[in-house]
């Protein structure tokens, strides 16, 4: 099952443990209120971890349940989980890292970097690829499946485009697998190894990626279906020598732990990685997603206006697990959360509409609004 956004949920999310005091200047609600909070909102019998920071401290990162149910692991703030379709932000950030490098830009059709470009696709842009505009269908099979980045590059190219480029919104998974395709031409090396150079190790980033961290599977989440049953760890799916198979490479599967997400956020608040231009590209809001929507989709991130102002999101599902990360536009207030388990048939819930309640809430207890 792709990774997947869906442009009608809210764009806020949740947090949890204690680690230091606030920054002056944010009136928040003690981690005391956030804990309270989550454990009224979170179900019996599910499991996660969640973040919430302002500024550059860490209010409150905790799990929840279960890591692994057949051998009582506690879910903790260093829980390692499938980030799923939030994944595209480390792609996009990649991408407007190279460009500042010199080594592309977002306005480059894709054929200065991909051999073979067929006509229908010769105005085709990275630009269009991040926005979600290319007009590229939205998978091409099976995450799972053995897909090289050849087949891969070969599939996109040879499939119908459905409008032309530019013309409408219509979310990508395909379109993010190219990027990081783009990614390796450009750079010369491959994708989760320049992620790993030029991303997570300037951000801190150590247990985040495919491969590259030494994970123990005692730290990794086993993911759970609807009926509780266990579907094993991500990386026990079907996966290459080097992470994932193309049809999932680049739009998702990136592995990572609430408290690396803390220091994503950290460091796109300064310029470890990427300056003030860059920023802004990728933050801007650049395409609605809905016609008379109030979403506007950025670079692997989504733009809306929300109660304190304008706030980033982006979810991620891959039909066992689910999260969703949300953070202030002016870079204050952050919240990220996920389960290794995304519904339950009994007892019944579902995440994807308890997100929300979850996230708006911490979001709340953070500012100190509520």
């Amino acid at each position: 099952m792709a990774n997947h956004h869906d442009p009608t949920r809210p764009s806020v999310m949740a947090a949890a443990l204690v680690a230091t005091a606030l920054l002056t200047g944010c009136a928040s609600s003690g981690p005391e209120t956030i804990e309270a909070f989550v454990a009224e909102v979170v179900p019996d019998g599910s499991s996660g971890s969640l973040v919430a920071a302002v500024d550059d401290q860490i209010v409150y990162c905790r799990g929840w349940g279960s890591a692994d149910r057949k051998t009582n692991t506690d879910a903790t703030c260093d829980t390692v989980y499938d980030v799923m379709s939030m994944t595209k932000q480390f792609t996009a950030a990649a991408v407007l890292k190279l460009q500042m490098q010199g080594k592309l830009d977002v306005g480059d059709p894709i054929a200065a970097h991909l051999d073979d470009v067929p006509s229908d696709k010769s105005d085709l842009t990275l630009q269009h690829l991040l926005t979600h505009t290319s007009g590229l269908v939205d998978s091409l099979g099976d995450d799972d499946e053995p897909v090289s980045r050849t087949d891969l590059v070969d599939a996109a190219l040879s499939s119908r485009l459905l409008s032309p480029p530019g013309a409408e919104y219509r979310y990508s998974n395909v379109g993010y697998s190219l990027l990081a395709a783009i990614v390796e031409h450009a750079s010369g090396t491959g994708y989760e190894e320049y992620l790993a150079a030029n991303v997570f190790a300037p951000a801190g980033m150590h247990r985040t990626g495919y491969v590259r961290p030494d994970w123990s599977d005692r730290n990794v989440a086993v993911e759970y279906d609807a009926d509780g049953t266990p579907q094993g760890r991500p990386f026990e799916h079907s996966w290459a020598a080097d992470g994932p198979y193309w049809n999932l490479l680049g739009n998702g599967g990136m592995l990572s732990t609430a408290r690396d997400l803390a220091l994503w956020h950290s460091a796109l608040r300064g310029d470890r990685i990427l300056d003030e231009d860059s920023k802004q590209q990728l933050f801007e809001p650049r395409v609605k997603e809905e016609p008379g929507g109030d979403t506007h989709y950025a670079y692997g991130w989504v733009v809306r206006d929300g109660a304190g102002g304008p706030e980033l999101w982006h979810n991620g599902a891959n039909g066992r697990s689910y999260g969703e990360v949300a953070r202030s536009a002016d870079g204050e207030v952050l919240v990220f959360w996920v389960v290794n388990q995304s519904r339950s048939e009994n007892p019944g819930w579902d995440f994807e509409e308890l997100g929300p309640e979850l996230t708006e809430g911490v979001i709340e207890r953070l500012r100190g609004t509520e």
